[in-house]
């Protein structure tokens, strides 16, 4: 497996105007960063956030704590495009945006 590739595990696709790039973070964990390609007048570089992180020896998604620092594990179906945190709804929140 290409380190520099999105796990083929991954499967989500880039909301519009954003991509996704892999780095190397750790021995056996890589790091997953949304890019977003809109314009933006404060800045001439493309903005990027980490979508969070993968562990290519157990073949497990992690949460993101910060950018350095990875947090539990996480089924890949309860994650978003935007971002490997799962979201902790109250059980209203559940029935108005489907648990997702």
């Amino acid at each position: 497996m290409n380190f520099l590739e999105l796990p083929p595990t991954f499967i989500h696709q880039p909301p519009e105007n954003c991509s996704y790039e892999v780095s190397s973070f750790k021995r056996n964990l890589i790091s997953i960063w949304i890019l977003n390609h809109s314009n933006f007048i404060y800045t001439d570089s493309t903005p990027r956030a980490i979508w969070g992180f993968y562990n290519t020896k157990t073949e497990r998604y992690l949460s993101p704590i910060s950018s350095t620092k990875q947090g539990n594990s996480v089924d890949i179906d309860r994650t978003t495009p935007y971002s490997a945190m799962v979201r902790n709804l109250n059980p209203l929140e559940s029935v108005l945006y489907g648990g997702v």
